[in-house]
């Protein structure tokens, strides 16, 4: 006999149940709109972090929780009669859609492109263009603002600093409001890290701490003419970091001790040697990978 695999309708059956007030769940049933709202962050960051470690076994389990987030606000609207499931379906179908005419040029999910033109015949820079203008659009028929809509619209204030500050200074530079190249930001990390210098050196810690937000910010927009993303250049680093002083404290452990019974110099010394033995692990690596290659390389 095999196994019964659910469907999108069972999924949507169970979040009814959960929130029946005779047989669901009382914790369910205690939810709302803000408290679920930290759980879909969190469901998010774990589907980023299985992805990172190429985690697939992991991976359909951890998609599932971030889908029964959505399943969670539709049934919490349905209860309120604002909209359900199937509504945020067709939203997002038809939105989807109507972003790609290059691909559905009638608007119909239907529609095709002519035959023997393929993706690759289709000109990304004028396909990004479209996206855009299109997005742009959408924003002046939400936007509340007293002046009309802004090229900052619809970036979510509950984004993660780093990952925000990259998408505002994104947003701007479609605009102009940009440096020429990487060099004038680099010359703004500088100035911003120069106010922190003064400040400290004028002992008001609050105006430091100000500062740093301008450094943060001004080191994102770096990351960005890079074209890199900062959240995940931060992320990488600190897996370094994390990696780094693991070794620390077991090189300590070894000598039965951690980093509390010894100086900063001894701890320095294990970073160096952890420093060292990454560069000799990569170089391994990229040896390895020349050497699989089918011979030298001029």
């Amino acid at each position: 006999m095999s196994e019964i695999r659910h469907g999108i309708d069972d999924l949507l059956v169970l979040m009814a149940v959960l929130r029946d007030p005779e047989q669901g769940c009382p914790w369910d049933l205690e939810q709302d709109w803000d408290s679920i709202v930290p759980h879909t962050l969190e469901e998010a960051y774990e589907v980023a972090d299985a992805i990172e470690r190429r985690a697939f076994d992991e991976l359909p389990g951890e998609l599932g929780d971030l889908l029964f987030q959505v399943v969670y606000y539709s049934q919490f609207a349905r209860e309120e009669g604002h909209f359900d499931f199937h509504d945020v379906v067709h939203t997002l179908t038809a939105k989807m859609v109507r972003r790609h005419p290059h691909v559905f040029p009638e608007g119909t999910l239907e529609s095709r492109r002519p035959a023997g033109v393929s993706a690759e015949q289709v000109e990304t820079r004028q396909v990004h263009s479209r996206w855009e203008s299109l997005k742009a659009e959408e924003r002046t028929g939400r936007s509340e603002e007293p002046l009309g809509a802004s090229v900052l619209d619809d970036i979510p204030r509950t984004l993660p600093a780093l990952s925000r500050a990259a998408k505002l200074s994104k947003r701007a530079a479609r605009v102009g409001f940009d440096w020429p190249d990487a060099t004038g930001v680099i010359a703004k990390i500088r100035e911003e890290l120069d106010e922190v210098e003064q400040a400290l050196a004028e002992g008001d810690r609050d105006h430091a701490a100000m500062e740093v937000g301008d450094l943060l910010f001004a080191v994102t927009n770096l990351a960005r003419t890079l074209k890199a993303d900062p959240e995940r250049c931060l992320r990488d680093t600190n897996a370094k970091f994390e990696r780094r002083f693991r070794h620390v404290e077991w090189a300590l452990a070894e000598c039965g001790m951690t980093p509390r019974d010894v100086d900063l110099d001894t701890m320095e010394r294990h970073w160096q040697e952890a420093k060292r033995l990454e560069s000799a692990v990569s170089e391994t690596s990229v040896g390895h990978s020349e050497s699989s290659s089918g011979g030298d390389r001029p």
